[in-house]
């Protein structure tokens, strides 16, 4: 049996985390991997999670399984933090996932379930896992026009052109903020821009958040997805607490179904449960409790939004940095984009050549793409970037 297996491909995310780790040179800089670092190069444990984790060790008394679609209570605080008073509660269907990764694949197995037939629209470019996992599952798949590769902002017209063109039924995937990987945003008036396309044309949103609270703010973040979630008659979304609640390794997601049939949740609740039990069973449990507790308790909800609106703001001040150190080297205002893009990533506009020069010549790691991770940065490292960045001629 095991003969018949092909090697698979190398993730070149991973791959490029251990030539990093391989490269002797002091003055490395990794803006590969996309997690969060502060300017000591670590990704802290919150505040606000130390002290539930205490809370927890001192006050749980079991280890048993949780519902097979998590707690309620984090479901109900997950639905809270991403869609607010949007959408009636009654009208969402939820269930507690391995993470964001999983939420999107339990989202796309409920829609092969549901619709086979429906083809996934997805942004060029995109996380490449969403076309990887997409593929895998053998569904159908198309591209829509999303990042003009010269402004390096939203191809806003060729957006709206390729999603008029989605027929009804089929699903478009599109990133709640913090656009990964490019950084460019659409701004509320363009999400209204692209509710009037998708309700016309009939087509379904499913919308992947997983970096809510580090581009404009926690509330600005999620402006997006509410009006989706308010306006279209069914939507779906994956979040993820990897990011903002700096708990990576405890795998906290959360899928949400938002329908304004209320009679359609109760079946759509069903089918997320049996998803779980066929993947998974029993989702995990710790790091959606610790979310639970910090987003129920008052003093410690108040200590995360301090912690993440410094993390928000420490980034913000990095891009800043990093496109005035560019300015006064190229003389020119053309990497101004840097300060607009929001959230960890930025796509430099780099030619993969380029990025070899970079990782050659300098020690400076990014995805062949010229995705950089502005976390992997602190003001010291910045100038160093810059310099590097001239001198390859991007």
């Amino acid at each position: 049996m095991l003969s018949n297996l092909k090697q698979q491909p190398a993730d070149k995310i991973l791959q490029l985390v251990q030539m990093y780790r391989d490269d002797p040179r002091s003055d490395k800089i990794d803006l590969g991997v996309g997690v969060y670092k502060n300017a000591e190069g670590v990704t802290p444990v919150m505040r606000a999670i130390k002290a539930a984790e205490k809370q927890l060790w001192e006050t749980e008394t079991t280890k048993s399984y949780t519902g097979l679609a998590g707690e309620p209570a984090y479901q109900d605080a997950m639905i809270s933090l991403v869609l607010d008073a949007s959408v009636a509660r009654e009208n969402v269907a939820a269930a507690a996932t391995p993470g964001g990764t999983g939420a999107v694949r339990q989202a796309l197995e409920l829609i092969q379930m549901a619709s086979p037939d429906a083809t996934i629209w997805i942004s060029n470019p995109t996380w490449p896992n969403h076309p990887s996992i997409i593929k895998y599952l053998g569904m159908k798949m198309r591209e829509y026009r999303y990042f003009d590769s010269d402004s390096r902002g939203v191809d806003f017209e060729g957006m709206l052109a390729d999603l008029a063109q989605v027929p009804a039924g089929d699903v478009v995937l599109l990133h709640g903020c913090c656009h990964n990987p490019t950084g460019a945003n659409l701004t509320n008036a363009q999400w209204a821009e692209v509710i009037a396309v998708l309700q016309e044309t009939g087509a379904i949103p499913f919308i992947d958040i997983a970096y809510q609270g580090f581009g404009d703010g926690l509330e600005e973040d999620a402006a997006g997805v509410r009006m989706v979630a308010s306006e279209m008659p069914q939507t779906l979304i994956a979040a993820s607490c990897s990011k903002n609640f700096g708990i990576y390794r405890e795998r906290t997601g959360i899928l949400m179904v938002v329908t304004q049939d209320a009679s359609l949740r109760d079946v759509t609740q069903g089918n997320l449960a049996f998803l779980n039990r066929q993947n998974y069973s029993f989702p995990p449990d710790h790091g959606a409790r610790l979310v639970t507790m910090i987003l129920d308790d008052e003093a410690l909800r108040a200590d995360w939004s301090a912690e993440l609106e410094e993390v928000r703001l420490g980034m913000l001040a990095l891009r800043e940095q990093l496109a005035n150190e560019l300015q006064k080297l190229a003389g020119s205002d053309r990497f101004a984009f840097l300060a607009q893009h929001r959230g960890m990533f930025s796509r430099l506009g780099a030619t993969p050549e380029q990025v070899e020069t970079l990782r050659r010549d300098h020690g400076i790691y990014m995805v062949g793409d010229s995705r950089l991770n502005i976390a992997g940065l602190n003001k010291n490292s910045v100038p160093i970037l810059a310099k590097a960045i001239i001198d390859v001629g991007i």
